[in-house]
């Protein structure tokens, strides 16, 4: 292998920084100087956007052979939780009319309206 001043081979790359970066920037990073990127338990990765890199191996710096993997572990951004689906769920009242909240279950709409006058 023929070294460079650097002091590693012509086929090789330095790994970048990942850590803060949005997977979907991570993975352009990566693909820029010839690297692939794993991330272990996530198999939805390659679709993961907003999720931020926490963690990478090799570090930022290490010289490693052009189309290595470097794995990265995700987290949610900063203010995500997670906290689940955030839509609507079934069933949708009965369409029409004016869709009010009752104070008790079972009361009817014309009681709660004159309790609250």
């Amino acid at each position: 292998m023929r070294m460079t001043p650097e002091g590693y081979g012509t086929g090789d790359v330095r790994v970048p920084r990942l850590v803060g970066l949005m997977a979907v920037d991570a993975r352009e990073s990566a693909r820029a100087r010839g690297l692939v990127l794993d991330a272990p338990g996530r198999p939805d990765f390659p679709h993961a956007v907003v999720d931020y890199v926490v963690r990478q191996y090799p570090q930022p710096g290490t010289p490693v052979p052009r189309h290595s993997v470097v794995h990265v572990w995700l987290d949610f951004g900063e203010g995500e939780g997670g906290g689940g689906v955030r839509e609507p769920r079934g069933p949708l009242p009965p369409p029409g009319g004016l869709r009010r909240e009752l104070e008790e279950p079972g009361a009817p709409a014309s009681l709660v309206a004159l309790s609250s006058s």
